[in-house]
Formats: structure tokens, C-alpha cells, sequence
């Protein structure tokens, strides 16, 4: 329960906001809690309170200020309900658009009169943004009264514009959605202080323009060789996903420098022989599918649970991840088939182990047949982190276009954007470039382009460029 304060009633009829009420009061005591409207009650009470305050007080709307939004199946409406099972305030939130593309905007916001004063509003604002992330928002929208633009921005949104409503000022304010960078910078961004010793060392972390990159060149030849590691925590959850998952990696990393794939080396700890078991079942099945065989390793039993795996393949033009040039477009090739793999809801996708060898031969054939300037496969840090892995080793930025982006209807925006999908590429090269030949279920569209300024920004169809991603994601540079 929230405790708010319930003022002595007060004059409705100054000006106020779309989304919040009047003047701070400060005297009486109540209990709230804001929920999701759940009966037809709590909706017939939220439009009561609307249509006394936007169209009996304020006259901002002559009739009715019920519009497309409330008649919208997505749209969400949460209330504020005191001790007494009153409803005493609300707000609504909506996806933009007939495709929720992760764009929301939140409006009609509203207080009873005799609750004004209180922490209603904040609660309730702070409630919409909460359902907002937890609902894969990536761009959170309100049009805010001017006279109220410090309550939002002490509850952290930003001012993006002036505009006038019923001869009311207004202020265009958007909440930030960090779920991306947050994404980058848990899985990447330690990287260059930790991998620094490395660097003092003549060809350390690979030879220029292929620093940091998903695989490196080995001197003297062709080879081109990958290492991997996977998440203990996953190894003991889920061995035989664990030990398909060593070889996927590996063979995407491969397939990301033009690669084809020529053998495997792994390193298994387990705890017991049964899970043991479990892990090489899942790695066998993978090398199998993939055709790669593994060449040899190291297995041990009674120990934590362990799993890397190393790959080696040949490229006689490997494709860096640095290569990209401003002005190239920025294309992505990923399955858009299968679901989320069980446990993994919103992290990781499944589709390669329901995949034929044919398709998943062809799918890591990709980059070697487009030979692009730049290609990166999508990593753990997601389809908007790997791009800012590829534009910082390309000493460059990029532009995603959302409404783009290819997605599989299981998926919002959010999860689909900083998950690891299975199959995707992210290449770069000139624009106009023919797509490459891919499986059905495969998708492959230009999403965006490179520029000049670093990080990473979101466009959405509106025009407006949100950023992603910041300048760094590794801290590694120009590759």
C-alpha cells in the first residue's frame, strides 16, 4: 500500500493538465494502491473521473474525451485505489501505431478532487513507467501541462518541445527507456580494462582491424579459429542446450568472418557423469548438424560445472568487424523461426535446434557470400549492442530503423532487440546491395545505415532518433 495525502476539496476550474491536476495540498491522510483496471467498475469510475475533470472542469474537450485509444484491445489502464475500494486516480498507456514496435505513450492522467495534493500521481506515473519496461517499451511518450513539467522531470523524463492544448501550454516529455544500453553494459563493457595486459603484447587480442573481433586470423595461413565459453549457471540448468549452444556460438563466430568450419577442440567440467552426459549429447548433435567435427579436448567429471569450446575454420579473406564505412548500409539476416527457448523467456531464442543440417549450413554461409566490408554475429549483448560493437570497431555510428527490423511475432521489440536470437547477422557494405539467398523462415532487410557520429540511435517512423547505445560498448576502439 502507497500512503498518499487528500487535501480539502479545491476549485476545478483552473487550468490543469492532460496528464496531471492541480496545486500541491497538504492536508489529510489516505492509503492507495495502483493496480491494473481489472473490472468494469474500475474503468467506468477511471472515465468518470476523466470526463469531471478534461470536460466538466477544464473543457478541453467539448462532450467526451473517450477517442481511439480507449477502444484500442492493447491499450492498458491503471488505477489508484484507496482503502475503501474507491477508485481515486488513473492513467492509461497505449502502443503508437497498428504494429507495437515498442513506442507507448502514456495520457489521461487523473486524480479525484478530493485526493489532489497527494502522491497519487507520482505513483501512478511511476507505475506506467514500470508496466511500460516490463511490456518491452523502448520509447515512452506523454504531453504534459507546462505548469507540471518539474513533477516529470524530477521522476526522470526529458522535455522534447513545446505545444498548446485547449489554449493550454504543453510540453512533449519522454521518459528514457535504458533496457538496451543496461543490455551492452552488463555484457560488454568490462572488456577493455580487463583484456588490457593482453593488448601490451605485439598481436595481442588480433592483428589490426581485427581487434576484439568474434574470431581472428591466425598467422601464417588461412585459419581462422573462435573460442567460447558457456554460463556454468546454463550448464547446470540445461546441459544438453549448454553443449548445443558451444557449438552454435562457435560456428556463428566463424561464419561472421566468411569462415567455413573445420573442427572443433572443447573443455568439459560436469559434476557428475549423468550431466556430463548430458552436455557432450548436446554438443555431439550440434557438431553433427553444423558437420564439424570435434577433433579432440579435455573432459573431466567431479568438478564445477564448465564449458568452452574453440573452433577452428578457414577464410582466405576473413571479414572483419571493423570494416564498416560511413555511408554503408547496415543490414540484418536472422531466423525468425522457433520460440524461446524454455527458461530463457526474453533471453534467449530458439530456432537452430529445430533447423535441418541444410538450413544451418546455408545460414553460416551467409557472410562468406556476401563479403561484406563488416559483419559481427549477434551476441549476447543483443541486435542493437552487437551493432555498437561494430560501429566502435569500425570507428564509426549507425542509425536502426525499428519498424525495420525483422521480428518474430512471439517477441516484443525490447526482448527481441538485446536477446541472443540464434542465427543473426549484422553486415555491413554498400547501399543496394543484393540480399543474400536464405532458408525460408530466414529474414534479411537493411535496417539502418552507418554515420559518422558513435553509438548507436533508434529511428522511429515519426522521424525522432533516440539513442541506444553510447559511443563504447567494449571500450576496445577502432579495431
Amino acid at each position: 500500500m502507497i500512503d498518499g495525502r487528500a487535501p480539502a476539496p479545491v476549485d476545478l476550474s483552473g487550468p490543469m493538465s492532460i496528464l496531471e491536476g492541480l496545486p500541491r495540498a497538504t492536508t489529510g491522510t489516505a492509503g492507495f494502491l495502483v493496480r491494473p483496471a481489472e473490472t468494469t467498475e474500475h474503468h467506468r469510475r477511471y472515465r468518470s473521473l476523466r470526463r469531471a475533470v478534461f470536460v466538466d472542469a477544464q473543457g478541453v474537450f467539448e462532450r467526451s474525451d473517450v477517442d481511439e485509444i480507449d477502444i484500442d484491445d492493447r491499450t492498458v489502464v491503471l488505477v489508484a485505489i484507496a482503502g475503501d475500494g474507491d477508485v481515486v486516480g488513473g492513467v492509461r498507456l497505449a502502443p503508437v501505431g497498428e504494429t507495437d514496435i515498442g513506442w507507448w505513450t502514456g495520457s489521461r492522467l487523473v486524480v479525484a478532487p478530493d485526493h489532489r495534493g497527494t502522491t497519487i500521481a507520482s505513483a501512478l506515473i511511476r507505475a506506467a513507467v514500470a508496466h511500460a519496461e516490463g511490456r518491452g517499451v523502448l520509447r515512452f511518450d506523454a504531453c504534459v501541462n507546462a505548469a507540471h513539467r518539474g513533477l516529470f522531470t524530477r521522476l526522470g523524463w526529458t522535455a522534447h518541445g513545446d505545444t498548446t492544448i485547449a489554449d493550454v501550454p504543453h510540453v512533449h516529455m519522454r521518459r528514457p527507456m535504458d533496457r538496451i544500453a543496461r543490455t551492452a553494459h552488463a555484457t560488454k563493457s568490462f572488456l577493455a580494462d580487463v583484456l588490457a595486459p593482453l593488448r601490451t603484447q605485439a598481436g595481442g587480442l588480433g592483428p589490426a582491424g581485427f581487434v576484439g573481433d568474434d574470431g581472428v586470423p591466425v598467422p601464417g595461413g588461412d585459419t581462422v579459429a573462435a573460442c567460447d565459453a558457456i554460463l556454468p549457471s546454463m550448464v547446470d540448468r540445461d546441459p544438453w542446450w549448454a553443449g548445443w549452444c558451444s557449438v552454435l556460438v562457435n560456428v556463428n563466430d566463424l561464419a561472421a568472418m566468411g569462415a567455413a568450419p573445420t573442427g572443433l577442440l572443447d573443455a568439459v567440467g560436469a559434476r557428475t557423469t549423468s550431466q556430463l552426459t548430458r552436455v557432450v549429447r548436446g554438443l555431439a548433435a550440434a557438431a553433427a548438424a553444423w558437420d564439424v567435427p570435434v577433433l579432440g579436448g579435455h573432459t573431466q567429471v567431479g568438478v564445477p560445472a564448465s564449458l568452452s569450446v574453440t573452433a577452428l575454420g578457414r577464410a582466405s579473406h576473413p571479414v572483419p568487424a571493423g570494416g564498416g564505412r560511413v555511408g554503408d548500409a547496415l543490414r540484418l539476416t536472422v531466423d525468425v523461426t522457433g520460440g524461446w527457448r524454455p527458461g530463457y523467456t526474453g533471453a534467449q531464442w530458439d530456432s537452430t535446434s529445430r533447423r535441418g543440417a541444410d538450413d544451418l549450413r546455408a545460414m553460416n554461409g551467409v557472410v562468406r557470400h556476401l563479403s561484406p566490408h563488416a559483419a559481427k554475429d549477434v551476441s549476447m549483448a543483443g541486435i542493437v549492442g552487437t551493432s555498437g560493437m561494430l560501429v566502435e570497431a569500425s570507428g564509426t555510428g549507425a542509425v536502426v530503423d525499428v519498424a525495420a527490423v525483422p521480428r518474430p511475432s512471439g517477441a516484443d521489440m525490447a526482448s527481441w532487440l538485446t536477446c541472443f536470437p540464434g542465427f543473426g547477422m549484422l553486415t555491413a557494405d554498400d547501399p543496394g546491395t543484393a540480399a543474400p539467398t536464405v532458408p525460408a523462415g530466414v529474414a534479411t532487410a537493411p535496417v539502418g545505415r552507418l554515420t559518422a557520429e558513435p553509438g548507436v540511435r533508434l529511428r522511429w517512423p515519426d522521424g525522432v532518433e533516440t539513442v541506444a547505445v553510447g559511443s563504447s560498448v567494449t571500450g576496445l576502439g577502432a579495431a
